[in-house]
């Protein structure tokens, strides 16, 4: 029997630079779009908090935020033993939302459980992927991360095209940094995001750039004619505007 073609339409990520319950616990506004993607009246997230450490307090807030908001929220763990069958809990699920931390570290883990081909399997069956910071830059062929101290190239998973660097605004070395690795061509031209921008995705390619905060953006970074430019996107407001 011919094996079924995946339909790229429902394909999604969304990579938010900033925000998100962590960064703004009274600004639900990003973490409400994401579950809205599922289509489902109470959808089940699962919450990977990876590049912290899975740290308590990460987990904690990550409970208190979403118990308020119409879904069934759970996380993983993987520095405690998870269960038996980890594709099954992935695959059960209808979003994995990736916290911040360390990218490194959580790709370390990642591929040495398996999670990394998990979760490319949940991505081609339709799950929304959508993380933070680390968790926004995972997704992406590189980036650029502090998870060696400086901020340096990483490349990621390689399920979405280019580069990228979350923090944008929210860190002063950050937007410096990005311009001068795309100028040096150690990264390729990509998408930054400032704190409070969500990148969309659909398949491989952007569709929408959505925002929690009035005045936040996103950037096309690209070394064009001897030097990099910078292309500003504004994103929708996902609020009442002021």
């Amino acid at each position: 029997m011919k094996e079924a073609v995946p339909n790229l339409k429902r394909r999604q990520i969304v990579a938010m630079g900033g925000g998100g319950f962590s960064m703004e616990p009274e600004n639900p506004l990003l973490d409400q779009f994401v579950l809205d993607l599922c289509g489902k009246r109470k959808p089940k997230v699962c919450f990977v908090p990876t590049a912290s450490g899975d740290a308590e307090g990460y987990i904690s807030a990550f409970h208190a935020s979403f118990n308020k908001l119409p879904c069934a929220p759970s996380h993983l763990s993987l520095f405690r033993t998870p269960g038996a069958d980890l594709r099954s809990f992935v695959l059960s699920k209808d979003v994995i939302y990736v916290g911040g931390g360390n990218t490194f570290n959580l790709l370390v883990l990642w591929r040495a459980w398996g999670l990394d081909r998990h979760l490319k399997e949940a991505w081609r069956r339709g799950i929304v992927l959508a993380g933070i910071s680390a968790g926004s830059l995972c997704w992406f062929e590189e980036g650029v991360t502090d998870s060696f101290g400086e901020l340096a190239p990483l490349e990621g998973l390689g399920f979405l095209p280019g580069s990228h660097c979350p923090h944008y605004d929210g860190e002063a070395k950050r937007r410096p940094a990005f311009q001068r690795l795309v100028g040096k061509g150690k990264v390729a031209a990509g998408y930054a995001a400032e704190d409070g921008v969500g990148l969309h995705f659909i398949g491989r390619r952007l569709v929408k750039t959505v925002s929690s905060r009035p005045n936040a953006k996103a950037y096309w970074v690209e070394k064009k004619d001897g030097r990099v430019q910078e292309r500003s996107i504004a994103p929708f407001f996902l609020g009442v505007a002021p």
